[in-house]
């Protein structure tokens, strides 16, 4: 299973990598700052197909033509290109993210880091893996020498669950703070290591599924802000080696 997962990213991926620096053709949802581009569309329409070929009876659940839902227990739930606003802007950090969930878990994720080609996967019990080779987060517990990363919502000049002052806040209790645009990659980089911490809120399932699976099976912990166990489907989403993240839910509370 998770080596097909792998290769429908990777085709995937191709595609996006095909349409990176040419013209697009923009689509907006909410605001300026939220569209979709033809390559979001081409990317997924692939995954999609190979879902429905190789796995009919399951749900689908995707960032740009929304959820089928069947009478299945697994749904797989796509982001064919996360970053689209650093796709668009010419910035090569984006990726292809693709979980397969049975029930309310996610069993099976994959992220692939298109530009450069890093391939990390996951499947629940079997570790976390960047290029076929494991992975683990880092061993640091202390937050001030940490690097932490976050992602801010498209609605945020309406500054939603006060993200600007969290932001001001991690940078001053820091090393840095780092904002890379795709949430995916954000959490394989805890997952192997790189960040310490990421968190954001207001993302979609899409964003985190593969992602949050990844971040465990690397030996880290995933929680809302108020440090319960949370879902693809919560707003508040809290990922972190588990040694800095009691000191991050305590900053992520100050009111």
């Amino acid at each position: 299973m998770i080596n097909k997962i792998m290769g429908i990213s990777r085709e995937a991926g191709e595609i996006v990598r095909e349409g990176f620096g040419k013209k697009l053709q923009l689509e907006y949802k909410t605001n300026i700052s939220d569209f979709v581009t033809n390559v979001d569309k081409a990317s997924e329409s692939k995954i999609i197909d190979f879902i429905k070929k190789e796995y009919p009876k399951h749900n689908i659940l995707a960032e740009e033509s929304g959820s089928d839902i069947l009478d299945s227990e697994y749904t797989w739930v796509i982001d064919p290109l996360d970053g689209t606003m650093n796709f668009a802007h010419g910035l090569p950090i984006f990726s292809v993210s693709i979980g397969l969930m049975k029930e309310n878990e996610i069993i099976a994720g994959v992220v692939y880091d298109v530009m450069n080609n890093i391939m990390f996967s996951s499947e629940k019990g079997g570790g976390a893996f960047q290029n076929g080779n494991r992975i683990h987060v880092n061993g640091n517990y202390d937050l001030e020498k940490s690097l932490l990363v976050t992602g801010f919502p498209y609605n945020i000049k309406q500054n939603p669950d006060n993200a600007i002052e969290k932001f001001n806040r991690f940078v001053l209790n820091s090393r840095g703070v780092r904002r890379l645009g795709s949430a995916a990659i954000d959490l394989c980089y805890v997952a192997n290591g790189i960040f310490d911490g990421f968190w954001e809120v207001n993302l979609h399932p899409w964003d985190m599924a593969a992602g949050m699976l990844l971040v465990k099976e690397a030996g880290g912990k995933i929680t809302d802000f108020m440090n319960n166990k949370n879902s693809i489907f919560s707003k508040q989403l809290l990922a972190t080696n588990g040694k800095v993240h009691k000191k991050m839910i305590k900053i992520l509370n100050i009111n």
